[in-house]
């Protein structure tokens, strides 16, 4: 396995950047935006694909490189199905798992340093974004920050698991990388407690200044959706009362862009082509799939996935790769259930 931790010492970030092998698909973990160039350099150095970009969580301390990765590598941009963002390509809930080739995540909702804040487990290791960190824990006291969620998150969840689970926050102000929950448990001095009130009388009263950069980082990390606007006035696409019309017209094929997991979890629109977004470059070129079934059709080709934000960077796709005249469903599959949309 490829594994890269990466750090930016203005915000004190920790970066993680995974794949299963050289020259394959990797995902990344709490990017942030003034070191993007440093993950595309590296993504390239390893020869790797990005295929899903994650936070944690909404950020105070740095603006999230979410948003340019997505621009510059059409990757997926994925949170919690908590998080208050515009748009992300995908949200998850606990029980659900992040999938690229040969690795998975585990999401287990985490809140209590903000209410969308999520942990992900793979084997060996959890990724705590803000809730557990290293000989600390996550304040609580901005962004529906809740000191009784978050020991439920930590004393419940968290430290159930193995003792031995390598512990990997999103920040560290001291310069210690890596912990375990043997190690914290032990040696965490918030969690050195007797019960949920003594917890929560710490972090009440903990009195620190506001993060510098969270009037700034805020809202942007809650702006972070791709516009779709530019397609719609090129005619490029279908809001859900023109898709409704037309789901059984023949001169058009629906095709549907996201994974198996939020298929089975939120239905699909009737008749439509499973045609997976990371396999997106190799079917809109000539002899991949969909180039072929729409030269040999002469039908329209009408992308949709979760948001719009999958479906819109397809259209863009499609386009350099030779398809005619494209088209995406606005605001996808939550917008079509909003809509009335027949689902199966």
């Amino acid at each position: 396995m490829i594994f890269r931790q990466l750090f930016d010492s203005e915000s004190s970030t920790y970066t993680y950047l995974l794949a299963s092998r050289r020259g394959g698909e990797a995902l990344i973990i709490d990017p942030v935006l003034e070191k993007v160039d440093r993950y595309l350099q590296l993504l390239d150095e390893l020869d790797l694909k990005l295929v899903k970009a994650v936070d944690t969580h909404v950020h105070a301390d740095h603006i999230t490189g979410l948003g340019a990765l997505r621009d510059r590598t059409r990757c997926i941009t994925v949170m919690g199905e908590a998080s208050g963002v515009d748009v992300v390509s995908m949200r998850v809930a606990e029980g659900d798992t992040i999938d690229v080739e040969g690795l998975s995540l585990d999401v287990v909702y985490t809140p209590g340093h903000t209410d969308d804040s999520y942990s992900f487990r793979m084997d060996d290791r959890v990724f705590t974004g803000d809730t557990l960190l290293i000989r600390g824990t996550g304040r609580t006291d901005f962004q529906h920050g809740d000191a009784r969620a978050q020991y439920d998150s930590i004393f419940n969840k968290l430290l159930k698991m193995p003792d031995d689970t390598l512990v990997y926050p999103a920040h560290d102000y001291k310069g210690d990388m890596v912990s375990t929950i043997a190690e914290e448990r032990a040696y965490n001095p918030r969690l050195q407690v007797s019960s949920e009130a003594e917890y929560v009388g710490i972090m009440e009263n903990l009195n620190l200044a506001n993060p510098k950069m969270m009037d700034v980082a805020v809202p942007a990390n809650l702006k972070i959706g791709l516009k779709q606007d530019d397609l719609e006035r090129m005619g490029m696409s279908l809001n859900c009362g023109d898709g409704i019309a037309r789901v059984d017209d023949p001169s058009i094929i629906l095709v549907d862009l996201r994974d198996e997991q939020e298929r089975e979890k939120n239905g699909v629109i009737p008749g439509s082509v499973h045609a997976p977004y990371p396999d997106l470059d190799e079917n809109v070129h000539p002899g991949g799939m969909l180039f072929e079934l729409a030269r040999s059709s002469g039908k329209r080709v009408v992308f949709y996935c979760a948001y719009g934000e999958r479906s819109a960077m397809a259209v863009e796709a499609a386009l350099d790769g030779g398809i005619e005249n494209p088209c995406h469903l606005a605001g996808g599959i939550d917008a079509w259930k909003e809509a009335g949309g027949l689902l199966a």
